[in-house]
C-alpha cells in the first residue's frame, strides 16, 4: 500500500488496499490478540480449563480477518467482504456474552475484570456506529456529517474504548503477577469510563453543537488528562519496585509508551479548543498521523510488549527475533516521526518533499523486523514438528521391541 502510494502499481486498488489494511488491522491483528490474551486470563484466574467455545470463536474471528483482508484488496465493498466484516461483529458480540458470563468466577484481584468488561461493553457499542453508517447508506440518506459522525464514532468506542480499556486490563494482570495488588483506583476506572462517552464529541466539533454540550466535552477531556496523570503517577512508582524484574525490551517499551500515551492525551486536549479542532480536521495528514499513533505506537506497541515480557519459552531469548522487535519499534516511530511532520507542515500549506518515499522505506524496515520475528517463531515451529516426529518414531520402535519379544 505504502508503495502504491509513491510508485506507480495500477494492478490493485488503493481505495480497497486501504479498507482491507484498516480491517484486518482491527479485527485480524488487535481484536484477535486481545481476545486470545484475555481468554488466557480467565485461565489463569479460575484455574479452569477453557471451553472450546473459545477455541472456535477466536478461530471464527481469525478467518473473517483473513476473509476481510483478501476480498476487501480484490472486491473492496462486496457481499463477500461485508459478509466477513459482519461475522467477526458477530463474533464479537457472542464473545462478550460469554466472557461476561465467565469471567464472574476469576479469583484475581485489583479488578482487571471491570476494565475487561467495560472493553468489551464498549466495542459492542462501536459497532453500532457501522450498522447506523449501513443502514443510511441502504437507504440513500448519507450525508457528509452523517457518514463522519458514524465513522467517527466507530473509531472512538473503538480506539478510546475497546482497545484501550483491554490494555490496562492485560497491564494490570501482568502488575499483579509481579506480587502487586490493587495497581490502580476504582475511581481512575471510573473517571475513563464516565468521560469516554461525552469524548465522542472531541471527534464531532466541527457539528453545530450548543453551548452547553461544548462545556461538557471540554470536562470530560480534563477529567480524561487528568485520569491519565494519576494513571502514570501510580505506574512510575510500580515501575521503580519491578523495573529489575522485566526485560530491557519491556522497559523500553514502557518508556516510549508513556510519552506516546501522553502526548495523545495532550492532544486530545489541546483539540477542545476550536481554532485547534478545526485545523485538525480539515488536514486529512493530521488525523492519519494521530489514528496510527493510538493503534500502531500505542496499541501495537504495548501488545508486542506484553507478548515478549510474556513468553517464558527459550526461543524467547533469540537474539535475532529481539532484533527484530527492535528493529519493528524503530520503523513504527520514525513512521510516527514523519507522519507527524506531515501533519504539522499540513498547518502551513507546505509540502515535505519525499515524505511518500520515505514511508515506503520506513514501511520495508518494519516489514524486515516482522519477518525477523516470523522466522524465529518458524523455527520453533519445526524444531515441535521435529520433536513430535522424534517422539511418534520412539514410540513406534518401542512397540516393534515388545511385539519382537
Amino acid at each position: 500500500m505504502r508503495y502504491k502510494i509513491g510508485f506507480d502499481f495500477p494492478y490493485l486498488d488503493q481505495k480497497h488496499l486501504q479498507h482491507a489494511h484498516s480491517h484486518f488491522a482491527f479485527y485480524g491483528w488487535v481484536s484477535h490478540l486481545l481476545m486470545v490474551l484475555m481468554v488466557s486470563y480467565i485461565e489463569l484466574g479460575s484455574n479452569l480449563t477453557i471451553n472450546r467455545k473459545y477455541h472456535n470463536l477466536i478461530f471464527g474471528n481469525l478467518v473473517c480477518g483473513y476473509g476481510m483482508l483478501f476480498s476487501f484488496i480484490l472486491w473492496g465493498y462486496h457481499p463477500i467482504s461485508i459478509t466477513f466484516s459482519t461475522g467477526s461483529i458477530l463474533i464479537s458480540y457472542l464473545f462478550t456474552f460469554f466472557f461476561l458470563r465467565d469471567s464472574k468466577s476469576v479469583s484475581l484481584q485489583s479488578g482487571a475484570s471491570r476494565w475487561f468488561r467495560a472493553a468489551l461493553i464498549f466495542n459492542v457499542l462501536a459497532s453500532i456506529g457501522t450498522f447506523v453508517l449501513a443502514y443510511l447508506m441502504v437507504n440513500k440518506l448519507v450525508t457528509q456529517n452523517l457518514y463522519l459522525a458514524s465513522v467517527y464514532f466507530y473509531l472512538h468506542f473503538m480506539y478510546n474504548g475497546w482497545f484501550f480499556f483491554a490494555c490496562i486490563g492485560l497491564l494490570i494482570v501482568m502488575i499483579q503477577k509481579q506480587n502487586i495488588t490493587s495497581p490502580l483506583p476504582s475511581y481512575v476506572f471510573w473517571m475513563f469510563t464516565l468521560s469516554c462517552f461525552p469524548a465522542y464529541v472531541l471527534s464531532a466539533l466541527w457539528l453545530p453543537l450548543p453551548n452547553w454540550v461544548y462545556y461538557i466535552v471540554v470536562v470530560s477531556a480534563l477529567v480524561q488528562l487528568s485520569a491519565w496523570m494519576i494513571t502514570l503517577n501510580k505506574l512510575r512508582v510500580i515501575y521503580t519496585l519491578i523495573q529489575t524484574r522485566l526485560t530491557a525490551f519491556f522497559r523500553l517499551v514502557i518508556w516510549v509508551l508513556s510519552i506516546a500515551m501522553s502526548i495523545k492525551f495532550l492532544l486530545q486536549t489541546a483539540s477542545v479548543i476550536p481554532s485547534v479542532a478545526k485545523l485538525a480536521f480539515g488536514f486529512r495528514p493530521i488525523i492519519i498521523a494521530y489514528l496510527h499513533l493510538v493503534l500502531l505506537g500505542i496499541v501495537s506497541v504495548f501488545l508486542i510488549g506484553i507478548i515478549h515480557e510474556e513468553d517464558t519459552h527459550e526461543m524467547a531469548q533469540s537474539s535475532s527475533r529481539v532484533f527484530g522487535k527492535y528493529v519493528l519499534l524503530c520503523g513504527i516511530y520514525a513512521t510516527e516521526f514523519i507522519l507527524g511532520i506531515q501533519g504539522i507542515a499540513s498547518f502551513a500549506y507546505i509540502r515535505i518533499p519525499f515524505v511518500n518515499e520515505f514511508l515506503f522505506i520506513l514501511a520495508t524496515i518494519m516489514f524486515i523486523g516482522i519477518l525477523m520475528i516470523f522466522f524465529t517463531h518458524l523455527g520453533g515451529i519445526k524444531k515441535m514438528i521435529f520433536l513430535i516426529y522424534d517422539l511418534t518414531h520412539k514410540i513406534h520402535s518401542s512397540h516393534s521391541c515388545i511385539f519382537d519379544i
